[in-house]
This record gives structure tokens, sequence and C-alpha cells, in this order.
């Protein structure tokens, strides 16, 4: 009776795993493409006191645009056709950083297309190779995403401190930055991306274990 029960409970095992992967997966695709295409990266928000000038300079930016008072234009940075003997070592070096964001998050997120069909395929055939290199395929996506959302924060920070060294500390008593649920949706992606993988290396080892059950009997 026992071995007749057992191979059941893997099966539905397996199901469960490759269901959950595939919810984690799809979630983590629809993340992170919001997160390209809204522009709540970064917040920065103005508190002039009694003054006035500086009502409408509030924004919020994203990877390629930015809504500064009310009014969206797109990013007039380009970080690849910008000419360099127009901008010092720190902006250069801020424009690499910038390209190589917008080169990574999009990447990323069409590995997880391509991820998610990977696993949809693996998961048919039940192949523990198929369904170990699919889950390596997410592991190396999230890379993707976590140097894209992890080298942003380092961009970031070191526009401030550029524009600081610019206006000085008192052109900024006013005003205050954070970073905005965009980025939040980025993180999220990343940590979906890893338990997809890890589910899936957990229904490779459980295919392994069912394959193995009736060769031993």
């Amino acid at each position: 009776m026992k071995a007749n029960l057992q191979p059941r409970t893997m099966k539905v095992t397996f199901g469960a795993l490759v269901i959950t992967a595939g919810v984690c997966g799809i979630l983590s695709f629809a993340f992170l493409a919001t997160s390209l295409g809204t522009d709540h990266w970064y917040i920065i928000e103005m508190n002039p006191m009694n003054t006035t000038d500086f009502e409408d300079m509030s924004s919020h930016s994203g990877l390629w645009r930015i809504n500064e008072g009310g009014k969206m234009q797109a990013d007039s940075i380009d970080s690849f056709a910008a000419d360099s003997s127009k901008y010092t070592e720190t902006e250069l070096r801020m424009l690499s950083m910038h390209g190589a964001i917008v080169v990574m998050l999009p990447l990323s997120l069409v590995l997880l297309l391509f991820g998610g069909i990977c696993g949809l395929v693996s998961s048919l055939a039940r192949s523990p190779v198929l369904l170990t290199r699919t889950a390596f395929y997410f592991f190396v996506s999230s890379l993707l995403t976590l140097c894209g959302a992890s080298l942003y924060i380092i961009y970031s920070y070191q526009a401030l401190a550029e524009t600081e060294s610019l206006v000085g500390a008192e052109g900024l008593a006013y005003i205050h930055t954070s970073f905005g649920w965009s980025l939040g949706l980025a993180w999220l992606s990343y940590g979906l991306e890893l338990l997809t993988g890890t589910l899936l290396l957990i229904a490779a080892q459980v295919t392994k274990l069912r394959q193995r059950g009736p060769t031993k009997a």
C-alpha cells in the first residue's frame, strides 16, 4: 500500500511546485515590466516653507523620463550618444552607470520571458535536467535584476552628491529625496526570480526521486 501511495504523493508535490513556480515567474515578469514602464524610481519633494518659487519643482523620475511639476518630459540624457567632451569625469562615469542600468534591467525582462517558456516545456517534459537548467536560467536573470537595481541606487546617491557639490548643502536644505515604488517592484521581481529558480530546483530533485523509485523496487 505504501509503495502505491508514494508516487501519488510525489506527483502532487511536483505539480504544486511547478504551479507555484509558474505563478512566481509570471508575477516576477509583471512586476519588472511595470517597474520599467513607470516613473516612480526616484522622488524629489520640495518643502520651500513660505516661498512659492519652487512650488512646481517636485518631481519623480523613471529610467527614461521625468515628471517635473506635473509635466512629463523625456530624459534629456542619452547615455550612449553623449559627447564625452561636454562632461566631466564624474558625469561620464554616471552616464556609463545609467547606460548599464538601462541595458541590464530590460535584458533581465527578456530573459524572464524566455525563462517562462523554458519552464513550461521542462515542467511538461518532467525532465530533471531541463528543470535544473531552467532554474539556473532564472538565477542568471535574478543576478541581472540585482545588479541593475543596486547600480541604480549607487547612481542616485552619486547624482545627489554631485548636485550637492554644485549648489551646496544649503541649496538642498528644503529638498527631500527618496526611492519610489517602481524600484520596490524591481526588488520584488528579484526575490520572485530567486524563489522561482529555487522551486524549479526542488521540482527537479522530486522528479529524480520519483524516477529512481520504480527502478529500486
